[in-house]
């Protein structure tokens, strides 16, 4: 048989949206599965319902990652953990560089209890290393360069995640960071407060409208994974923001991955508008097409996880992006969205339709 792969976007439906990301994968006739992110608490039971479903009912799963620590990524991943023969657990755990953050703090002197107080404030995280310590797991950092099977880590540096802990709002409650600019937290706030205080306008083909802000420091500590399975160029980005998607771009080259041009890309963070800029898009995806392609003469799948419940996500900015680039716009609103390259077939199972290209976006 000859390579292939199929990466399965679970819908997560509930108010808000959340990723669940099940993959299976033959190079050179070896088999793996690997899985990104678990939603939430009640996901992770149809997550590896789905695996035993459709992946053969597998006795192990190579790789776990969680990509950060938001509840929508990685509560679902306990359940995983517990029920399945994990052999690899990729995650980025800010108290293991509690000696470096030490002299960051103004009021720690002790490690231990700084040590104790990030778990706190990272209580997803927490609960995964406990399980996998309990059973056995190996946990490996996944920084820049790092190899999780066929997939390399794009985002985020290690010095990079530091900084993002120390601005972190999470964090910013434990303790004072001292010497920290928390303009960062403040905005990402006011930014979430008037969220849904926006207007519609309509826009001609081409238009894009990205605000200024920043998404959250959790978002900005996001795993991003690129690899080439059955010669096309996958890009997972988690919840990823500007800062992580520049580190993709910076790094591409020293992993022969010559931008713009990816064949599956995940929408960073559901859709939002504080994760992309039409200049990092140019840049991943290639610039602003003249016109709309038709749907049989899209360029690349672009895959959006969002609630059907969830009203922010994805936003029409994004979607219109995403179709002035000439892609094919599928999100999981309702329904798991397949993408497969000579993967085994799957009865019952039909194909999702491209989403319409909005004619207005936010103001």
């Amino acid at each position: 048989m000859a390579d292939f792969f199929e990466i399965d976007f679970l819908d997560v439906e509930t108010k808000k949206s959340g990723d669940a990301i099940a993959l299976r994968y033959e190079v050179n006739g070896q088999q793996y599965i690997h899985v990104v992110d678990g939603g939430y608490l009640e996901t992770g039971k149809r997550l590896i319902s789905h695996i035993e479903t459709h992946y053969g009912n597998p006795k192990q799963i190579d790789h776990v990652v969680a990509t950060h620590p938001d509840g929508d990524h990685t509560a679902g991943l306990r359940q995983v953990l517990e029920d399945c023969q994990v052999q690899n657990l990729w995650m980025n755990r800010p108290w293991l560089y509690a000696d470096h953050l030490l002299t960051r703090f103004s009021r720690y002197t002790n490690k231990e209890n700084l040590i104790r107080d990030l778990k706190v404030a990272y209580p997803n995280t927490a609960a995964l290393e406990e399980i996998a310590t309990r059973k056995g797991i190996p946990i490996h950092e996944a920084f820049q360069g790092a190899y999780i099977g066929a997939f390399v880590v794009m985002a985020p540096t290690w010095d990079r995640f530091i900084e993002k802990v120390l601005e972190s709002e999470k964090t910013g409650r434990v303790a004072e960071v001292a010497g920290i600019n928390t303009t960062q937290s403040v905005t990402s706030i006011i930014a979430e407060a008037f969220a849904n205080a926006v207007n519609f306008v309509k826009s001609a083909w081409g238009g894009e409208f990205f605000p200024a802000g920043e998404t959250s420091a959790e978002n900005e500590m996001s795993i991003v994974q690129y690899t080439v399975l059955a010669g096309k160029r996958i890009l997972l980005t988690g919840d990823t923001g500007r800062e992580g998607l520049q580190e993709v771009i910076d790094y591409a080259p020293h992993v022969g991955l010559a931008l713009p041009g990816v064949d599956r890309f995940q929408v960073p963070h559901h859709g939002s508008r504080r994760n992309v800029s039409t200049e990092l898009l140019d840049q991943i995806l290639g610039p602003r097409l003249e016109y709309k392609l038709a749907d049989n003469e899209t360029r690349f799948t672009a895959v959006i996880s969002s609630a059907k419940a969830d009203e922010d996500h994805p936003r029409k900015a994004v979607v219109r992006a995403m179709h002035h680039r000439g892609a094919f716009v599928a999100k999981t609103e309702g329904a798991s969205v397949r993408t497969q390259v000579n993967a085994p077939a799957r009865p019952g199972w039909v194909a999702v339709t491209n989403t319409p290209y909005p004619d207005d976006q936010e103001d």
